[in-house]
């Protein structure tokens, strides 16, 4: 390798030397060892494969997709808050059952009925099918022994039913009010609700059933048993039932669940045709018209390293105890469209090597690994960093999915320096015996190739690979680049309109970049095609205006006699009734109550009194925590309005923290739904913090293999650049910003790194006078890398596209954007800006090493098999 020429003589790290040099002498000492003795160097990683591959035994007891767990915050407020609740207020679903005073959301069934033809669910008719529904899920199993209950009888499916009474109709219904009737709040119970004068109802287009079941000892596990059948049987029941008036959709509290760890059995198929289409590209790529120096094997064996490594990687984190979760099966994905970028690198290098006479197999294993070294280190590099600074995320399905693909790109960078390296010395000596690419026999030089048809040549005839390969012309792509693409971009019009071009964009993105949504919907952890997901769509349509029931808990002891104490409360539910998500006249408190019952000026006599609250209302004595002698802990319920989308709970959320802090008693706010409310408050703070140290380790690791602040200034602006337009086009494209969509928003930087760093380096250090023609000579060493590396990407990932999952989908498209993005800025916006700099940033002595400019050597996608 040519040196640098420096002044003081040495290593300077105004260049290169100070990295590349050490990485250059180690990497040739490797590449002589495998030309040596290939075949431990393909050995040792199969059986490596074989042996790590074997931790996938412990694969079923290592899934971890409990949905709490995986994709709400690790310590998120909601999960204290639930445990105080737990503590300070227990159940007794045997018999004084409550649903909205459940700390979560209990285990139950839920059928939604909906009047068909725009009807009323209270016509006779409709309530009719409605009583045969409840009466034919009562008889389900052993529903009457696992219910839960208030007093002797199961809680009712409906408030409104005990109401009717057994045969009342829509004459009965007309005679009730609405949302509130006879102190029985009917929101959460009948949705698409019509009222006349004084809230009287006069028709519902859905009515919404709960079967709910205890879970105090062994009832939890029956009551699952239970849960089961009824969504293996209830499509029957309603096949049978043959319902005319109202339309039925179902769902149960382990139905989210279920249905989210069906999602990688749905995903398998598609693993395989990725497979098929990357072994395909590797192949045309690397394809040539002789039947002894065709890259076929080597080209199958590249993908085949990139599969170990994923096996080996997978296989240790198992063995290591991280979780499998769904998301990480995703990453085979990405790993086998940008694993085998390293080994077209090392063909590419190869390759040359025979074109610069290095005949001797050692000198020209030295040469490749000399050459590809700071090439896949540095992309190497910068993935693996980019993935590991991930793991410092509040979400542990992020945290999985970084540390498996993570390790897994760093067995790629392994098993490309020793198992694929001896595939390259292998199929180097079959080439040398003049042996068929396929049958291994003898082939007789072909003398006159001109004759003969592109296909003859690849499967009859050929060249040993020690002949000349001056008649190896360059590839069209390069030509193209540097003949076409290059000179029509460097035009003065067409650079205005790029320009233009780069501003429509950039004013997209943050146009987008505004209406982000955050959090993930939990209906998308189902796949398309779920029962789950028009239960989903009427519940949103017909019953979203009635939020959750959110307790108001005052978590110390405090003097609920004292007056003042009680004036201070009111205040606390005056200042939480005015939130514009609140209902006030539909709050509920003990306390309330109690003072219209009874005053008390002293402890003893409100202590002693309190049994006359519970007396007239039951359900109040499970609101209090109380000792002898003092209340422990008490709470109030509000009623929340409105709350139809992602801003909306984010908002409710806040508003209800904020104010519940800012009251002079100690109050917490809680409702199940809040687990997952947290998720708002952290995920831009995560993805930020994330994007912004990856984003440093990035720069710092390319000022020192690529050290030149010019460069690195346009690094910054094309990770800047890419992860706005991701971040902004996502939204365009109904991708939320959640756990799984900043994964993706991570993994964009270390593209934008290989996108930009070669190409603005290439036009710095080119010798060409005029920035047009340094432009040109960039695009023409890199542009075609650059464009098989985006394809290369693209078929890894392209088949998710098909997937009836949300997951992989989003990766998907977010993959789709960023490989998008990345190239348009690699091969258009920075060729074109570089051109307005003029010898910005150029080095005035050239002390550029040679090497530095050989596009195979310094770009991770050069996949040129001349």
């Amino acid at each position: 390798m040519a040196q640098p020429r420096h002044p003081a003589g040495g290593c300077s790290c105004r260049n290169t030397n100070c990295v590349e040099r050490p990485l250059t002498q180690l990497f040739k000492g490797l590449g002589r060892m495998v030309a040596a003795c290939p075949w431990p160097f393909l050995l040792a990683p199969l059986l490596l494969s074989a042996g790590l591959g074997s931790g996938f035994l412990r694969l079923r007891q290592l899934q971890a997709n409990d949905i709490e767990e995986q994709f709400t915050p690790t310590r998120g407020p909601a999960k204290a808050e639930r445990d105080f609740v737990r503590r300070h207020f227990p159940t007794n679903d045997s018999a004084y059952f409550s649903a909205p005073r459940l700390p979560t959301e209990g285990a139950y069934a839920a059928l939604i009925a909906t009047a068909v033809a725009g009807g009323s669910v209270l016509s006779d008719a409709a309530l009719g099918e409605v009583r045969r529904l409840d009466a034919a899920v009562r008889a389900l199993g052993d529903y009457e022994q696992l219910c839960a209950r208030r007093g002797a009888a199961c809680a009712a499916a409906n408030p409104l039913l005990p109401l009717l009474g057994s045969g009342g109709g829509a004459a009965a219904a007309s005679s009730l009010s609405f949302p509130l009737s006879n102190g029985t709040f009917l929101g959460a119970a009948l949705g698409g609700v019509q009222t006349g004068d004084g809230g009287r109802l006069l028709a519902a287009r859905a009515l919404k059933l709960t079967y709910y079941l205890r879970e105090d000892g062994p009832a939890e596990a029956a009551g699952r048993r239970w849960l089961e059948d009824f969504i293996r049987l209830v499509p029957d029941v309603l096949r049978a039932l043959n319902f005319t008036a109202i339309e039925v959709t179902y769902f149960t509290s382990l139905s989210r669940q279920k249905e989210f760890e069906g999602n990688t059995k749905t995903v398998i198929p598609l693993f395989s045709i990725t497979y098929f289409l990357t072994i395909t590209f590797s192949i045309v790529s690397c394809l040539r018209l002789s039947c002894i120096r065709n890259n076929i094997w080597l080209a199958s064996c590249g993908v085949v390293s990139a599969g170990l490594a994923v096996l080996s990687s997978f296989g240790l984190m198992l063995y290591c105890g991280v979780p499998f979760v769904v998301t990480v099966a995703n990453a085979p994905f990405l790993i086998l469209g940008v694993g085998v970028d390293d080994m077209f690198i090392m063909i590419a290098c190869w390759e040359k090597s025979a074109r610069e006479n290095k005949k001797d197999t050692k000198a020209r294993m030295a040469k490749t690994y000399a050459e590809a070294a700071v090439s896949v280190t540095i992309t190497t590099l910068t993935d693996v960093l980019a993935f590991f600074i991930g793991t410092w995320t509040a979400f542990p399905s992020v945290r999985s999915f970084c540390l498996y693909t993570g390790t897994a790109f760093i067995f790629c960078y392994i098993y490309t320096m020793t198992f694929f390296g001896a595939i390259l010395v292998l199929n180097h000596k079959r080439e040398e015996r003049n042996q068929h690419w396929l049958t291994c026999m003898p082939v007789k030089t072909g003398k006159d190739k001109t004759s003969k048809s592109c296909l003859y040549n690849a499967c009859c005839i050929g060249s040993r690979s020690s002949e000349s390969s001056d008649s190896e012309s360059e590839h069209l792509m390069s030509k193209f680049f540097k003949s076409h693409y290059g000179p029509f971009f460097t035009n003065k019009w067409v650079k205005l309109f790029v320009v233009l071009l780069y501003g429509a964009y950039l004013a997209s993105s943050l146009y987008g970049c505004t209406q982000i949504r955050e959090g993930i919907d939990l209906r998308n952890l189902a796949s398309d095609d779920s029962y789950v997901i028009p239960y989903y769509d009427d519940d949103d349509k017909y019953f979203s205006e009635y939020g959750p029931r959110v307790m108001v808990v005052i978590t110390e002891s405090v003097e609920y006699w004292n007056q003042s104490v009680r004036m201070a409360i009111e205040n606390c539910m005056q200042s939480l009734e005015g939130i514009s998500y609140v209902d006030r006249n539909l709050s509920e408190s003990w306390l309330t109550v109690y003072t219209k019952i009874t005053e008390s000026a002293s402890v003893d006599h409100f202590m002693n009194t309190l049994p006359i609250l519970f007396q007239y209302y039951p359900d109040f004595e499970w609101d209090i925590n109380k000792t002898q002698d003092k209340i422990e802990a008490s709470r109030f319920f509000i009623q929340t309005v409105n709350v139809t989308s992602a801003v909306d709970e984010k908002n409710l959320l806040n508003q209800l923290r904020d104010t519940a802090e800012q009251c002079s008693i100690p109050l917490m706010v809680y409702h199940p739904a809040f687990i997952y409310y947290d998720q708002y408050l952290v995920i831009v703070q995560n993805t930020i913090q994330n994007i912004l140290t990856a984003a440093g380790a990035m720069l710092i690791v390319s000022l020192l293999l690529i050290p030149n602040p010019f460069c690195c200034v346009w690094v910054t602006f094309a990770i800047a650049s890419v992860i706005v337009g991701v971040a902004g086009f996502m939204t365009f494209w109904r991708v939320n910003l959640d756990s799984i969509s900043m994964i993706n928003l991570v993994i964009c930087i270390g593209f934008s790194v290989d996108f930009s760093a070669h190409i603005s380096y290439a036009f710095v250090s080119s010798e060409k006078p005029s920035a047009n023609e340094r432009a040109i000579e960039a695009l023409h060493l890199l542009g075609y890398p650059v464009l098989q590396g985006a394809i290369s990407t693209i078929l890894g990932v392209v088949v998710l596209a098909a997937a009836k999952t949300y997951i992989f989908r989003t990766f998907f498209k977010i993959m789709f954007l960023v490989i998008l993005f990345g190239a348009v800025h690699g091969l258009i916006f920075i060729p074109v800006f570089l051109t307005f700099f003029g010898n910005f940033g150029r080095s005035p002595h050239n002390t550029v090493s040679e090497d530095i400019l050989k596009p195979e050597t310094r770009f991770r996608k050069d996949k040129d098999c001349p």
